[in-house]
């Protein structure tokens, strides 16, 4: 099953309730002292949003295909790893946004990195518990792997530096291979956006002022490494014997560019910082450096 078909069922989870606009600002400025309401209701949201999730999967997609009995698959050598890193970075965002839920009722750094930051993990692992119980699909180890990676990141940074520096990304940017398989890559764009490994990039920010603090660095300049893949109208190498799938070679591709850490753009408006966060998860369109197949090297002025 595709990471992003069920990534719509996670907003459930970190969805902020609507106030008049007056009232919104203290909504949203977190406590400075334990708020026992905000912690139990983020608490016992998150619980009924996840558990809600899992069961609207199950009805809605899973009960349409043959069951079976529990069972692991080996695809990590499926779309030359970009669902891996699809799983990573959900499993970041989705940790992030209970840790920020959690540290906005005031509780303890101990109980958000616990409760919190391991909600990705915890939701995209039950998914694949669904998963190993379809006859279509099965439970991927790797995927896992790519869950715990994406918690881990989160973690760690949180442990060693107390803050995140390196903040994992998206962009897209449409392809023509959309045209040749459009039932599996998408045949709209919101598809696309989803199904479309070859218009995916996936990015590593990294925050230069939070590695020189004493510098002159403007707060928000990051620079970011990313990873995409081309060429890429099968999961795999195999192509079936239909004459319309061309055999294309398939590539890796290495980018590195600049980016913008919305975060630390600083204001007091409690509105602007919950927008920032929530749009830092897309990387901004910037002048990008590409190295491809061969270490061919190619410029982009604007990549996105």
């Amino acid at each position: 099953m595709k990471l992003f078909q069920y990534i719509v069922c996670v907003i459930t989870v970190s969805s902020i309730p609507v106030f008049p606009q007056s009232g919104i600002e203290s909504f949203l400025k977190p406590a400075d002292s334990l708020h026992k309401q905000r912690r139990n209701a983020v608490v016992i949201t998150e619980a009924i949003g996840v558990s809600g999730a899992l069961v609207g999967l199950n009805e809605l997609w899973y009960k349409d295909y043959p069951r079976s009995k529990f069972h692991f698959i080996n695809d990590n050598d499926q779309w030359l790893q970009m669902d891996k890193m699809g799983h990573t970075y959900s499993a970041y965002h989705i940790g992030s946004a209970g840790a920020s839920l959690l540290q906005w009722s005031w509780a303890t750094k101990k109980q958000k990195l616990i409760y919190g930051s391991t909600l990705g993990f915890a939701f995209l692992t039950a998914v694949e518990v669904l998963d190993g119980y379809s006859q279509k699909w099965g439970a991927s180890g790797g995927d896992v792997i790519a869950n715990a990676t994406g918690t881990g990141l989160y973690v760690s940074q949180e442990l060693l530096w107390n803050e995140q520096r390196i903040i994992p990304k998206f962009s897209f940017h449409t392809t023509s291979y959309t045209e040749i398989r459009p039932e599996l890559l998408g045949k709209s764009l919101n598809e696309q956006v989803l199904k479309d490994y070859n218009g995916q990039t996936y990015w590593l920010s990294a925050n230069v002022h939070s590695f020189f603090k004493a510098s002159k660095i403007p707060k928000w300049l990051n620079v970011a490494v990313g990873y995409g893949a081309d060429g890429m109208v099968t999961g795999d190498n195999e192509f079936p014997m239909n004459p319309e799938i061309p055999v294309i070679k398939r590539y890796r591709q290495f980018y590195f560019s600049f980016d913008a850490d919305l975060t630390k753009i600083e204001t007091k408006s409690h509105v602007l910082k919950t927008f920032f966060s929530i749009f830092n998860l897309v990387k901004i369109p910037a002048p990008a450096i590409e190295i491809g197949v061969n270490r061919r090297i190619k410029g982009y002025f604007i990549y996105f």
